[in-house]
């Protein structure tokens, strides 16, 4: 079972620019993270863009909506800036594909010492083979529903919205 990996930028690829002395992009970190894990998954990897979250609109929604749905993977991971992801997460939810989405990021880069993105990418990958079809968030060592998820961006952590 092929795994695709939909890369839209975010924390997790993020790199420190020397020049401008703040973190850009220049390119994913996915092929070398793949590697070190050494994933045998077969694993499809698609740039989509490489866009903070911050800045994400609905242009840039409906273009990973589009490589969701044109994908023949039936397994799908969306690396993404933790910013905006529940929001990303509702987008694809509501238009109802019948595979199996997982959203994460991380809270910091992969270039950064204690970074949270091969955990939540190695989460991300398990999950997105025992979930049925549905659009789900990994973060934080949890699974959460498209439906009932927020950022607390006051504690960095995913959560369920208050019932």
């Amino acid at each position: 079972m092929a795994i695709r990996i939909i890369i839209t930028g975010g924390t997790f690829d993020k790199c420190y620019d020397e020049v401008k002395g703040d973190l850009s992009f220049k390119d994913s970190n996915l092929p070398e993270i793949l590697k070190y894990v050494r994933c045998t998954v077969p694993i499809e990897l698609e740039i989509n863009q490489l866009i903070d979250s911050l800045h994400i609109q609905k242009p840039n929604r409906s273009a990973i909506l589009e490589s969701c749905r044109n994908a023949v993977e039936q397994s799908i991971v969306i690396t993404h800036g933790t910013d905006r992801m529940a929001e990303t997460a509702k987008f694809i939810g509501e238009a109802a594909l019948d595979k199996t989405i997982v959203l994460t990021g991380s809270i910091r880069p992969y270039i950064m010492s204690n970074s949270d993105a091969v955990f939540n990418l190695g989460c991300s990958i398990v999950a997105c083979q025992l979930l049925p079809a549905g659009v789900y968030l990994v973060m934080n060592g949890r699974v959460f529903n498209w439906a009932n998820v927020r950022k607390n961006t006051e504690k960095g952590i995913f959560e369920e919205l208050a019932r």
